[in-house]
């Protein structure tokens, strides 16, 4: 299994909208729908990816996280579980199927560093295998915008 490129970058922020604005207008990056986690975050395009900013204490040293995209999703999965470096801690859950089908899967490096694997389709992987996995609509109620956010942004059309 290889990774097969970055998928978004996520950082904290004292001030949410203050730190859209500076993206926004610094760069150019345009606020997109965004997923309700239960704490003030903001989607952002930047060209076919995305910047992901949130607002939570101790953000910089726990919260903070890249994500990439694999080839193998049960492959990575299977592995971080046997090496018990699945992080079931920092957003409440290790294992998340998003309100678009998309799944996340949370895990530590040596390092300590929080890394996110991305997957486009819960329908292509066998979730009996998978007993950790758990919808965020069944823990946040997503509504209105919640429900267009992805992290796909070319599945939707709207890259």
């Amino acid at each position: 299994m290889k990774a097969t490129g970055l998928n978004h970058l996520s950082i904290g922020a004292k001030d949410v909208d203050a730190s859209v604005r500076f993206y926004a207008e610094m760069f150019g990056m345009e606020p997109i729908p965004t997923y309700n986690f239960g704490f003030h975050t903001q989607y952002l395009r930047c060209g076919d990816q995305q910047v992901h900013i949130f607002s939570l204490p101790d953000a910089a040293t726990r919260y903070q996280h890249f994500a990439m995209d694999v080839d193998d999703f049960m492959g990575v999965y299977e592995r971080a579980k046997a090496a018990g470096i699945i992080d079931h801690e920092t957003f409440g859950n290790g294992v998340n199927e998003m309100p678009d089908g998309t799944v996340q899967l949370y895990l530590r490096d040596p390092g300590g560093n929080l890394v996110e694997v991305d997957w486009p389709d819960v329908r292509t992987l066998d979730t009996s295998r998978i007993p950790e996995l758990k919808r965020l609509a069944d823990r946040f109620e997503q509504k209105g915008e919640n429900l267009e956010a992805t992290l796909y942004l070319a599945r939707r059309g709207k890259a």
